[in-house]
């Protein structure tokens, strides 16, 4: 395999998914629009200036060429999304089909050990935590993450009909039980709230909190004779005991944790040297939105802060990071940072120049990246070109029927189609390939097998109405 190199695609991050090998990513975030039905453009003057995106959907934005796999690996997932059309309409049925096509191949490229974060907001967030569930297993959700990206509502000069809208959603997968997580985050020392909590100094100038509340065991806690005992001329007040075995107690004294204070009382202190750092929950209210010197003006730009705690979190250094709807490259900015590799795809082409010079403008970091418009090609699957053998494989696959009209034929009148056209990014390989009839084949063309179903689906109709009529 070639060496890895940092890489910003500019294409329909679909096509260049096909492209990247199975099992290749070491953790995913994606950020896409959120059928909002608004459109977003930078201001003039911002570093961003010119990038815009429209988050209005409609079944245009589908590509069908990629709708076979759906149709036949997740049969459940094209139920629920035809329900959508009747719960929410058109628009929203279109836009869960579009991200659902990219989340089976984000699921794809992703490691066993890997992990997914999926930003949203209320709009589309309970129908895309289906399609995850069905997709990754709902045992592989860890959580629900909410972010407060702002405090206090918007003013208005209109009567409220609802609360203040201040959160995001971020979904956490992974696709395995095997997974590094790292729920930390150590503050620095000066940082106000490590000030606050370690508020005492020894006289060796370090910083503890007094955590005497746990020398002894609460009465509470039930009586426990094996932790009764003398030290140190201390003997424990309750029958529960002490917190800790004799032996440990010793060992705490020697390392200065425990201590015999000058007016005979113990102290038990915990050092900032030893803090391991705060364990974070699902509530992220400490990151505020990009402020200042970061914003680039670009539409919906998230903070720094918050992409570099999932990268953190769940990556090491080295990892492989993928933003698949990258914007102003905040994820490609705080791989490189943290020592990860990374690649990132836009679709717009002057969001492509705004990635470029983040990336370059970034402290001298991003000598080593490349810009790239085609589409990549896998080395992790075998290229193999039509040929009798793989006729004759398919053949006893799809047992002599069409995958087109569903009709049985010889294996002398099947010709080899390429499922997802060349044109849109499909590849020579046996997994790209079926088996039509020479009517279904040359219906299809370099076309989606939407156009051909649509076709049979017609025709079927048709014949049917001539069959009963007069009936």
């Amino acid at each position: 395999m070639n060496k890895f190199i940092n890489t910003l695609y500019t294409n329909d991050n679909l096509f260049i998914l096909n492209g990247l090998n199975n099992e290749s990513i070491d953790l995913i975030y994606l950020d896409p629009p959120f059928n909002s039905k608004r459109f977003y453009s930078a201001p003039i003057g911002s570093k961003s200036a010119g990038a815009s995106f429209s988050d209005m959907w409609s079944w245009e934005d589908v590509n069908e060429s990629y709708l076979e796999k759906m149709f036949s690996n997740y049969p459940f997932l094209v139920n629920f999304i035809q329900s959508i059309e009747g719960i929410h309409g058109k628009a929203m049925m279109a836009y869960i089909t579009y991200m659902t096509q990219r989340i089976i191949e984000m699921h794809r490229v992703l490691k066993p050990t890997g992990s997914f974060y999926l930003h949203v907001d209320p709009t589309a967030s309970h129908y895309l935590k289906i399609v995850l569930d069905k997709i990754f297993g709902k045992s592989n959700f860890r959580n629900e993450i909410i972010w407060q990206r702002m405090t206090g509502a918007k003013g208005s000069q209109f009567k409220a009909k609802k609360f203040g809208a201040s959160t995001d959603t971020i979904l956490f997968y992974t696709k395995s039980d095997e997974y590094h997580l790292n729920p930390t985050i150590k503050l620095k020392e000066n940082d106000p709230v490590m000030l606050k909590k370690f508020n005492k100094i020894d006289n060796k100038g370090k910083r503890y909190y007094d955590d005497s509340a746990h020398i002894w065991r609460n009465p509470s806690m039930g009586d426990r004779p094996n932790l009764c005992y003398a030290w140190r001329g201390f003997n424990n007040p309750h029958l529960s005991g002490w917190r800790l075995s004799k032996q440990r107690l010793e060992e705490e004294y020697q390392k200065g944790n425990i201590v015999i204070k000058d007016d005979g009382k113990l102290e038990r202190r915990k050092y900032f040297d030893d803090y391991d750092g705060k364990t974070l929950d699902n509530n992220w209210i400490d990151i505020p939105r990009a402020m200042g010197g970061e914003r680039t003006g670009y539409p919906t730009q998230k903070p720094i802060a918050l992409l570099n705690r999932i990268i953190k979190a769940s990556s090491r250094e080295g990892d492989i990071i993928f933003d698949p709807f990258c914007g102003c490259a905040t994820a490609c900015v705080a791989a490189q940072q943290l020592n990860r590799k990374w690649i990132g795809i836009d679709i717009e082409k002057q969001a492509a120049e705004v990635l470029v010079n983040r990336l370059s403008d970034d402290a001298g970091l991003f000598s080593n990246f490349i810009h790239r418009v085609d589409i990549p090609k896998r080395d992790d699957i075998k290229k193999e070109l039509p040929s009798f053998s793989i006729k004759e494989r398919l053949h006893k696959e799809q047992k002599g029927i069409c995958k087109g009209c569903n009709h049985e034929y010889l294996i002398k009148d099947f010709h080899i189609d390429h499922i997802i056209p060349k044109a849109k990014g499909g590849g020579d390989y046996y997994e790209n390939y079926q088996l039509l009839c020479g009517h279904c084949n040359t219906t299809k063309g370099d076309r989606p097998m939407e156009y051909l179903m649509n076709k049979v689906k017609i025709q079927d109709e048709l014949l049917k109405e001539k069959l009963t009529f007069g009936k």
